[in-house]
């Protein structure tokens, strides 16, 4: 594992969880009592009361601030996302080397957020499984959050001269989910390193190493 990359995380702690941050206001009280409960125990399965009280907020707050059901997941997915690549392309910043070595690094990130207590899987990953794939807002939620990672790959793959770019960055974005599904079911956080494993074997093939 990258020293600069566990150095930077650990110092982050639970940085990487719109739900692990203090709120800051009812609004906030709000959406980080639904992440919690919506990433740990279901989309569908938890209700609007069961919000409320883990808030402490009347109903009429929450409905002050939010439609529906529905424009609190939205919401929540957004905040996750946005605070989950914060912490993970920070972390990222801090790994020296070429783009082969950041690519790798990758991984090495996975595997600290996987060994957070608090791990519960990718919320996006977790709502397009539990929802009906003609669901629009939550899939295009779920696009709109690959759609950074894959293009970080596909910079870094241009930057290592791959002969196919958008091949590689899909290869490794592959690798990528199939280490969280795992690692979220079987509680091992080892498994992001078999992924690297996987991921170096794979860029050794494509570069012709």
């Amino acid at each position: 594992m990258e020293d600069g990359v566990q150095e930077f995380c650990a110092l982050d702690g639970s940085g990487w969880s719109f739900a692990a941050r203090p709120p800051k206001n009812a609004r906030d009280r709000i959406m980080s009592a639904a992440s919690f409960l919506f990433c740990n125990h279901g989309f569908t399965a938890t209700g609007i009361d069961t919000i409320i009280a883990r808030a402490g907020t009347a109903k009429a707050t929450l409905y002050h601030h939010f439609s529906s059901k529905e424009d609190l997941i939205a919401a929540v997915l957004e905040a996750e996302g946005t605070t989950w690549r914060e912490w993970f392309f920070g972390c990222l910043a801090e790994v020296k080397g070429p783009a082969r070595t950041r690519m790798l690094a990758v991984f090495d990130v996975l595997e600290l957020w996987f060994s957070d207590p608090g791990f519960y899987g990718c919320p996006f990953i977790n709502a397009v499984a539990e929802f009906d794939t003609g669901n629009d807002a939550v899939r295009q939620a779920a696009d709109k959050h690959k759609e950074h990672l894959i293009t970080w790959f596909k910079a870094n793959a241009i930057e290592m001269k791959a002969p196919d770019v958008t091949e590689t960055a899909r290869s490794i974005a592959i690798l990528f989910d199939g280490a969280i599904v795992a690692a979220q079911h079987s509680r091992d956080p080892s498994f992001a390193q078999t992924a690297k494993r996987m991921a170096e074997c794979y860029l050794d093939n494509c570069m012709g190493e």
